[in-house]
């Protein structure tokens, strides 16, 4: 195993590096929250989140599907259904979003955070 300070700027992406591309977007978490909890198709998460483009939803599901965290499962009806669901690899992510939240909540005080009073928990 390499640690951080053995990787050269030849080397593309770190695991570091690349987990950290995964999570980053504005919505890709919460995302990950809703899909933890059940299936959910596009309009649900719309519903969830109604303050995100239809567009970012597509392009942030995209994206976790392109790395192997989400799932799309086309159902060949008319209009054409599609669900998205976490894959084994996606559901493995949730520890981390859970350590990282505890983290932050943790260390509130010393980052300036203002935690809102119904904060969202992978771990419920």
């Amino acid at each position: 195993m390499m640690t951080l300070t053995q990787y050269n700027k030849q080397q593309l992406e770190c695991p570091l590096e690349r987990t950290m591309r995964i999570l980053n977007g504005k919505w890709k978490r919460k995302i990950l929250y809703y899909l933890h909890k059940d299936t959910q198709r596009i309009s649900n998460l719309q519903r969830f989140m109604p303050e995100a483009s239809r567009f970012s939803l597509t392009q942030h599901l995209r994206e976790l599907e392109n790395d192997g965290i989400v799932h799309r499962e086309v159902y060949a009806e008319a209009p054409p259904k599609v669900e998205y669901s976490l894959t084994n690899l996606g559901h493995s992510l949730i520890p981390l979003l859970v350590q990282m939240l505890n983290w932050a909540e943790h260390n509130a005080d010393e980052l300036s955070l203002n935690l809102p009073v119904n904060n969202t928990r992978y771990d419920e």
